[in-house]
């Protein structure tokens, strides 16, 4: 017998995850900070709550999908945040991407009221999220994995258990280690595919599907190549995942300098106004060192 969801942040992501959940046939109640953003999940037979409190008085799975470590405190804590709502036993999954030593603390306070914490970020851009096909990596006890198990494969693909509270932000630290350098290389590869006046469509189709090949590079390079910057994932949110794993890498100690150099790429984006587009923009600001750009010359 399913349990009674709450979804708390209905952005870029959140949209299309709680709308899944809603669509596999889910008893959904939502919250956003911005009311009008919850009409197309409440069109599709979602409640609305008029607050995060209110979200945790009528679930007993409470998710969470907010941009940045203080959103995920502010929905938390406060008289109007879920805590205040939350009845013993109820279990809170936060798909946001936050600092993991502040996952730490919001799981303590969940325990002292009488509920339980997972962290579960995820992965796989808007694309991911409106299929149903995300990456989740979840940290905390296992027994509350599988509790919530059904709604995050209404949501997800890939559902990894990784270990304590706090793994599973950390797993997705590496994970952005991962995609942004990986769209450093596809940005280096196109910019000089370009250069060299070769036909990019099939520059493309050839290394794809070899060694070369990536998510970043399948998904993102056809878009830099239409000159498309509507983002699965924006400048802006991931300039904020990059600042959590440049702090995380600063506080062990281990040097990861190609994703400080991303990090300073972005920043320049950012500097033209360009956050707002998708991560893939990152092409613009090799573009802009280089005098050309990709996908303009005539062929």
């Amino acid at each position: 017998m399913s349990e009674k969801v709450g979804f708390i942040g209905l952005g870029i992501m959140g949209g299309g995850m709680a709308a899944n959940l809603v669509r596999a046939g889910f008893e959904v109640t939502v919250w956003n900070r911005t009311a009008s953003r919850m009409a197309a999940v409440t069109d599709l037979g979602a409640s609305a709550a008029g607050s995060a409190r209110e979200v945790a008085e009528r679930s007993s799975v409470v998710l969470i999908c907010v941009s940045d470590t203080p959103d995920v405190v502010a929905v938390t804590e406060g008289p109007d945040g879920i805590l205040a709502g939350l009845a013993a036993g109820s279990v809170v999954v936060d798909h946001s991407t936050i600092s993991p030593s502040e996952t730490r603390r919001l799981a303590a306070l969940a325990e002292e009221a009488g509920g339980s914490w997972l962290d579960g970020p995820v992965s796989g851009g808007s694309e991911g999220a409106e299929l149903g096909t995300l990456s989740i990596m979840v940290g905390g006890e296992a027994s509350d994995l599988e509790r919530v198990r059904p709604y995050l494969e209404a949501m997800g693909k890939t559902i990894t258990h990784t270990g304590p509270v706090g793994s599973g932000q950390m797993v997705k630290l590496v994970n952005q280690v991962l995609v942004v350098v990986n769209m450093l290389a596809a940005s280096e590869a196109l910019l000089l595919a370009e250069a060299g006046g070769l036909d990019l469509d099939a520059t493309l189709s050839a290394v794809t599907g070899g060694a070369a090949g990536s998510w970043m590079l399948a998904n993102r390079g056809p878009q830099i190549i239409a000159r498309d910057w509507r983002p699965g994932f924006t400048v802006d949110l991931q300039q904020k995942d990059l600042r959590l794993v440049l702090e995380a890498a600063d506080e062990l100690g281990v040097p990861i300098p190609g994703t400080a150099l991303v990090f300073q790429l972005y920043r320049a984006v950012q500097r033209r106004g360009l956050g707002a587009e998708g991560q893939h923009a990152l092409v613009k600001a090799l573009e802009h060192m280089a005098g050309v750009k990709v996908g303009e010359a005539p062929r």
